[in-house]
């Protein structure tokens, strides 16, 4: 993966890889009302993060194994 990150994706994932967030949670944090800012869209169609169901937690947003490559790549 030789791909260089966009800024806000990599904050994006570096913030999921912490501790996977409640979707609810990630829409809250990382909405935007510009059509062309879609972080968390790009970050999920990259296949940096995923939703997962967690019995207990319900719906979440963790980092795949791509997206910790990249944050490896990219020094975090």
């Amino acid at each position: 993966m030789s791909e260089t990150a966009d800024p806000l994706v990599l904050d994006f994932v570096e913030w999921v890889a912490r501790e996977p967030r409640a979707y609810a949670e990630v829409i809250a944090t990382w909405k935007t009302s510009c059509p062309r800012l879609t972080i968390w869209e790009d970050a999920a169609d990259r296949g940096y993060v995923a939703r997962e169901t967690l019995p207990g937690l319900g719906l979440i947003i963790a980092v795949t194994e791509d997206g910790k490559r990249l944050l490896q790549i990219n020094g975090r």
